[in-house]
């Protein structure tokens, strides 16, 4: 099977307990993470949000900001979970990150949470980033990633052991959650992803480190 293909029917099988999960997993913090990504998007016209999910980085920005956003994702059940939520000015549309069917530099802004390890042709999807981003426009990218030192070592282990254990409790399916685990232990160093994005064209690019190191939070702006 296809990555894209596991991906998207692993996410169609977690979707009605998705939110549940990532709240209990993160222990709460999956919510900050996702607060300090809009804010450093800041407001926007029309801002693209990419692998959106059940909408919880679209409902983020709107605590924040107005502005007209589209939520694209390729699992329709994980969207009607998200077409649930309240929010006005917020349009779901189920599509492929490596396709998406808008214009050249059609966005102000793109914002992206724990969508990026997730695609099967990463380059070919920064590159679709950068295609339907006006210049001038910013892009921001919530990813995990592996902490380092003692942190790093507790932190494999809960990956490997805790986090596919309770994860699997919570929504029956503990093969999604083993494959999040390895989907973090492969993903590229922040090294890396920055290097990409700098030869896509994208500008002040940077790049913190939130809670220790779990999480990465990428910013540029297409030149």
């Amino acid at each position: 099977m296809k990555k894209e293909e596991f991906v998207r029917n692993t996410f169609e099988r977690i979707a009605r307990r998705y939110d549940l999960a990532n709240t209990v997993l993160s222990f709460g913090l999956d919510k900050v993470w996702r607060r300090r990504t809009v804010k450093a998007l800041g407001e926007r016209d029309l801002v693209l949000d990419l692998c959106a999910g059940t909408l919880n980085l679209s409902e983020a920005y709107r605590e924040y900001f107005n502005g007209k956003i589209l939520a694209l994702d390729f699992s329709l059940g994980m969207l009607k979970v998200g077409k649930k939520k309240p929010l006005k000015d917020v349009y779901p549309i189920c599509g492929d990150a490596l396709r998406m069917p808008f214009r050249e530099e059609s966005f102000d802004g793109v914002m992206m949470a724990f969508g990026l390890r997730n695609f099967s042709q990463m380059d070919k999807g920064l590159r679709e980033i950068h295609r339907v981003l006006k210049k001038g426009g910013k892009l921001v990218i919530l990813e995990f990633k592996r902490p380092q030192g003692l942190f790093g070592a507790f932190y494999k282990l809960y990956l490997k052991r805790i986090l596919p254990f309770v994860g699997g409790l919570i929504t029956r399916d503990p093969e999604a959650y083993l494959y999040l685990a390895n989907s973090i232990s492969a993903f590229p160093k922040t090294e890396e992803i920055l290097d990409k994005l700098s030869l896509l064209g994208f500008i002040d690019l940077k790049c913190g480190l939130l809670s220790f190191g779990i999480c990465a939070l990428y910013e540029g702006i297409k030149a």
